[in-house]
């Protein structure tokens, strides 16, 4: 009788559900391209989750199935989740396409033509499943010119801003 607890742990601490929301942006100034290149990675459930609740879309992502409206619609959210200004005014950014990553799709954002030399601060709101998630957590890393700064973006403070 004591086995069958113990199966149950196991089966149970095996679940492919996590227990924790994070998504994690990486944003590096590339000189060769004067552009920020941007990957953001979120958990692949999560965002198809996200998907079917906000859009009503089966994306049914990194699978043989997937929607091939998938793209669009990560791309619309995306512009309505996440934003970047450059001393005080919004950019656009470029959506240029995703890849999966074991249990993590990576979206990849560029934003071309930005003289780095001439731009003071930026500022990065991202708020990314913080409207499925109460407790999701945004770690925004930004580099440039051999500087880096980190941020841990919550719903509550949901923007950082630093000096260039």
């Amino acid at each position: 009788m004591a086995v069958l607890p113990l199966v149950m742990l196991l089966l149970l601490s095996f679940s492919s559900a996590h227990k924790y929301y994070v998504s994690v942006t990486n944003i590096a100034y590339s000189k060769e391209d004067s552009a920020f290149q941007i990957t953001s990675r979120v958990f692949i459930d999560d965002l198809d989750k996200l998907l079917k609740e906000r859009y009503d879309i089966e994306a049914k992502l990194a699978t043989p199935k997937e929607s091939k409206l998938a793209d669009e619609y990560i791309e619309k959210y995306f512009r309505t989740k996440f934003a970047i200004e450059l001393d005080g005014e919004p950019v656009q950014y470029n959506f240029l396409g995703k890849r999966y990553d074991n249990d993590m799709v990576i979206c990849y954002l560029e934003i071309p033509k930005v003289k780095l030399s001439e731009t003071k601060s930026m500022t990065i709101q991202n708020e990314v499943l913080m409207d499925l998630f109460d407790d999701q957590q945004n770690i925004v890393h930004v580099k440039w010119n051999g500087n880096k700064k980190s941020f841990m973006l919550i719903r509550q403070n949901n923007k950082g801003m630093l000096n260039l």
